[in-house]
């Protein structure tokens, strides 16, 4: 495929051909930065494990060259960060067998411009090669503006579609803002129970992060379980890991239905809970 970036690339673990390795995708992960995918779309990562029904392929929009940086890293050029981040990406393909993993290698100050065609063109052409059921990207709520950027993007691309060529299902996960906060009938519940140590090896990978000062995948594992934990306060656990989502598929399914409008009503509606508990 041609991507508007020079330095883009799709890398394909088993070694297929690339457009036979993205036609083969069920489920697609579409993150900001490398390691988003491993936080927020594990569900589709652990769905397709082991099976031949199913298979997921990653795509990570930005290069990924602002990162923090500390300790081992904390001399590394931008240059640097964008090689090493790269490999680490490349890494946790293999490790979680992912069908495709694409890196589009766009600076962050591109994909937050909605004037800038490159990212939504680049998203529709692969999400028209893959053909996905189920698409995963940031939340709206997130409060990392170029993962919100990501997901309109995304949102965008989608849209160009022909109707009979877009996924079925569009989730927002969690990474920068958790959506604990979403009235429980809101949330989408991920179970992350299974392969623990699998999730553990995908967020390790990412010692430019890690080692760089930030413990994701501290946090991540944390989160899950907390997830699983805090979801339900009178029943006993039913899982020991959870990552929770929004459906966003109705802004794929009506055009004219405004995001802002769309992201409002959860807010409202979690006023109201609030409200009304303490009338309570």
């Amino acid at each position: 495929m041609k991507f508007h970036s020079i330095n883009a690339e799709i890398y394909v673990p088993d070694h297929e051909a690339e457009d036979a390795a993205l036609a083969r995708t069920t489920h697609i992960g579409i993150g900001a930065h490398q390691d988003d995918l491993e936080i927020m779309a594990i569900d589709g990562i652990l769905c397709c494990k082991g099976t031949r029904d199913a298979c997921f392929a990653g795509v990570i929009v930005t290069d990924g060259a602002g990162s923090p940086r500390a300790g081992a890293f904390k001399d590394f050029s931008d240059e640097q960060m964008v090689q090493a981040r790269n490999k680490e990406q490349k890494r946790a393909a293999d490790i979680g067998a992912y069908g495709a993993q694409v890196l589009l290698a766009y600076p962050s100050a591109v994909v937050k411009d909605g004037n800038e065609p490159g990212p939504v063109e680049d998203i529709e052409a692969l999400l028209s090669a893959a053909a996905p059921e189920v698409v995963y990207t940031h939340n709206l709520m997130d409060k990392h503006d170029a993962h919100v950027a990501v997901a309109l993007r995304v949102i965008e691309a989608i849209r160009r579609l022909p109707r009979e060529s877009r996924p079925g299902k569009l989730y927002g996960c969690e990474v920068w803002r958790d959506l604990d906060w979403l009235p429980d009938e809101d949330k989408v519940v991920f179970d992350c129970s299974a392969y623990e140590d699998l999730q553990r090896r995908l967020l390790e990978v990412f010692q430019s992060q890690i080692a760089g000062g930030k413990r994701y995948d501290l946090a991540a594992m944390g989160r899950r379980r907390a997830n699983a934990t805090y979801f339900e306060p009178h029943r006993v656990d039913e899982l020991t890991g959870a990552v929770f989502g929004v459906d966003m598929t109705a802004l794929i399914e009506d055009d004219a239905l405004d995001i802002a409008q769309f992201v409002s009503a959860f807010t409202a509606k979690f006023q109201s809970d609030v409200a009304s508990r303490l009338r309570q």
